[in-house]
């Protein structure tokens, strides 16, 4: 003879979990959600208490995954190795995987295309520094080849790179200067071919923009004078 559901209670420590009592035992504990439906004095059979489990783990695991990624959007990979992590089964996992993407709250296109800009925008990183990360997120090689493709050439981005360091370096002369800017821009991965050109038009740019400000300074002198 199949149980009769006795109680149903919200757990003290988390009230969106309820408690299930059969036959005035408690026997498992489910999310609020799909306890929803759930009611005292319900027959209930062993099969419908299997697919509650089975439903309670998909909803749980899907809520984990939503405070995952609530701060910072993850790629797919990212949210399976999490969930793993947690303990989930494989099959769970590819189910919240797929309900993420069909309502796309994960999107490795999306992902890609962002870190890409991102980078581009506050960090500038060679391609191939950006490649190496996106591949450690576990972002498909097309998926990053494409994303690739839509970046700003790579002498652009070593110059937006070694602008913002230069700024840091105001007070260096040319030999130093040039030794500085070289190793922070290979350790952002760009190559010597890329770099040399790139660190001389910012010194001779740093270098035409000093001397238009003591032309400036000398004129406004002059004026006093007079």
């Amino acid at each position: 003879m199949s149980p009769v559901i006795t109680a149903l209670r919200a757990q003290r420590r988390n009230p969106n979990r309820i408690n299930v009592y059969l036959d005035g035992e408690f026997s498992f504990g489910l999310s609020r959600i799909v306890a929803a439906w759930l009611s005292v004095g319900q027959v209930i059979s062993d099969e419908k208490i299997h697919a509650l489990k089975n439903e309670d783990e998909l909803e749980v695991a899907f809520q984990k995954a939503l405070k995952y990624i609530q701060y910072r959007s993850k790629s797919s990979s990212e949210v399976e190795k999490y969930l793993s992590n947690k303990g989930t089964s494989q099959d769970t996992i590819q189910e919240v995987i797929n309900r993420m993407k069909q309502t796309g709250m994960i999107d490795d296109n999306r992902f890609a295309q962002d870190w890409t800009e991102n980078r581009s925008q506050f960090r500038p990183r060679s391609r191939r520094v950006v490649r190496q990360e996106l591949r450690l997120k576990g972002i498909p090689d097309e998926v990053i080849e494409f994303t690739l493709d839509e970046m700003l050439p790579e002498d652009e981005l070593a110059y937006q790179a070694g602008v913002k360091q230069a700024n840091k370096l105001t007070k260096l002369d040319k030999f130093e200067f040039f030794h500085k800017l070289s190793g922070f821009l290979a350790r952002r991965g760009f190559s010597y071919d890329v770099i040399k050109p790139v660190v001389t038009r910012i010194w001779e740019e740093r270098d035409a923009n000093h001397m238009k400000i003591m032309d400036t300074n000398l004129s406004e002198q002059d004026k006093i004078e007079r």
